[in-house]
């Protein structure tokens, strides 16, 4: 470029071909200049998307040499990529694959269209080797992430894009079943809902090892609490992939009858009689049915490891939490056809939540030690706030269905109004009884 070859200004499209030859000059890594540092590589991200260097916006351009121009240098950009994509340096790499799916967004829709199967391909090639390094495979899942999000918003290749996220979706269970790192848990479960919410149909014929590999999480007690929540949302987008009614229904009762079977066990020892819990199962069946297979295909009520029941009752509530807000996301998200609730159990299930405070029941002589108790009281409050979240999500989510259920929840709501003292709980209750009272009609005219 000539020294004196200056511009009009900061908005001529004649920068842009320019600046980005300067950062693939000055900024990206190649097999002479080593990885600067994740801030340089932040900032080569905001001058991209600052400067829409990828756009390739032709529509008002008749400068043939500055369109050729252009496109070389974005041709330039991307071979650049395909080669840090394929290093063998983990960090090179890493700055090759997030940049990938950095162009997957940015880049022009003919350039998307054309190269997004080879990209895909490139990035899944490092998903599907276990000696990846960790922060390689997150990125891999985060650019897929990228790509698929992109490739949804092409309603003409949709029956191509399906195929293309079926191939995604083995190589995530394996993630989730195989690997050790939560990091890579939290990328590979992002990738397998973008995957169900832009092409629910790529899951087909894997949607029993999905649901196994995130029961199998849920059992591990090996996860954080935010990685619960982020597996239960997960679990709730999963019967949206088959889009009928009975698999959304068999979805809920699995995981009803499995936090069902979870409060007997923490619960153990506080409650009096709970047969009744159990006989209640039976309102989630229609009549003549069989109870559902466990969920995740595991049986979840057999006899455990030492080791396991012992982190199993450390994490039981974070468990039933994440399953309570799985039960929330499930009811009042869309879905395909409409569907019924089982808010009779639902409400059962809340109710038996709410009314637990660690105390010992009078009519049975004690049983539980001291540190039981204390581990049950120091977990109720999550519990509670995450039973309420149930609650909500059931007045709001089942409209129509509620009117034959509203003086049980007018009813729960005085009860536990009396025994809360958390300042937490009491607003969200204030909260709760507001929105009751206008799903009601109460103060319109």
């Amino acid at each position: 470029m000539a020294a004196f070859d200056l511009i009009s200004n900061m908005n001529d499209v004649a920068l842009r071909p320019r600046l980005l030859r300067t950062l693939i000059r000055d900024h990206l890594p190649d097999d002479k200049h080593p990885f600067g540092s994740p801030s340089q590589l932040s900032k080569v991200v905001s001058m991209v998307k600052t400067h829409s260097l990828l756009s390739e916006s032709f529509d008002e351009l008749t400068d043939q040499v500055l369109i050729s121009k252009w496109k070389s240098a974005v041709d330039s950009w991307v071979k650049r990529l395909m080669l840090l994509v394929s290093n063998d340096m983990p960090d090179k790499c890493w700055a090759g694959i997030c940049l990938l799916g950095v162009t997957c967004q940015e880049c022009s829709s003919d350039r998307f269209l054309a190269s997004y199967s080879d990209w895909l391909q490139k990035l899944l090639s490092h998903i599907q080797v276990s000696a990846t390094s960790h922060f390689v495979k997150v990125a891999s899942c985060a650019s897929i992430s990228d790509l698929l999000i992109r490739l949804g918003g092409f309603p003409n290749v949709k029956k191509d894009g399906t195929a293309h996220a079926g191939k995604v979706i083995q190589p995530v269970l394996k993630l989730l079943n195989d690997d050790h790192s939560e990091a890579v848990w939290d990328g590979a479960v992002h990738l397998l809902c973008t995957a169900i919410a832009f092409f629910p149909f790529s899951v087909g014929r894997h949607y029993e090892s999905a649901e196994a590999a995130i029961a199998s999480k849920f059992l591990s007690g090996t996860c954080s609490f935010n990685m619960l929540k982020k597996l239960a949302h997960c679990l709730a987008l999963l019967p949206k992939s088959r889009g009928d009614v009975d698999s959304w229904s068999l979805m809920m009762q699995k995981i009803l009858i499995w936090i069902n079977n979870h409060l007997n066990d923490a619960f153990n020892g506080f409650e009096g009689e709970t047969k009744h819990f159990d006989e209640a199962i039976r309102l989630l069946l229609p009549p003549g049915k069989d109870l559902p297979p466990p969920f995740g295909g595991l049986a979840v009520s057999g006899v455990r490891s030492q080791s396991m029941r012992k982190r199993s009752e450390h994490l039981l509530t974070s468990s039933v939490s994440a399953l309570f807000l799985c039960c929330s996301t499930m009811i009042t998200s869309s879905y395909p056809i409409q569907v019924t609730v089982h808010v009779r159990f639902l409400l059962t299930l809340v109710e038996r939540v709410l009314m637990m405070d660690a105390s010992l029941p009078p009519s049975l002589p004690p049983f539980v030690t001291a540190t039981q108790q204390e581990l049950l009281s120091s977990e109720l409050p999550i519990l509670h706030l995450y039973s309420l979240e149930l609650l909500t999500a059931i007045i709001k989510g089942v409209r129509s269905q509620l009117l034959p259920h509203a003086a049980s929840i007018v009813r729960l709501i005085s009860v536990y109004f009396k025994k809360c003292a958390l300042p937490e709980l009491r607003t969200k209750m204030y909260s709760i009884t507001k929105i009751l009272l206008i799903s009601m009609g109460v103060g319109t005219s």
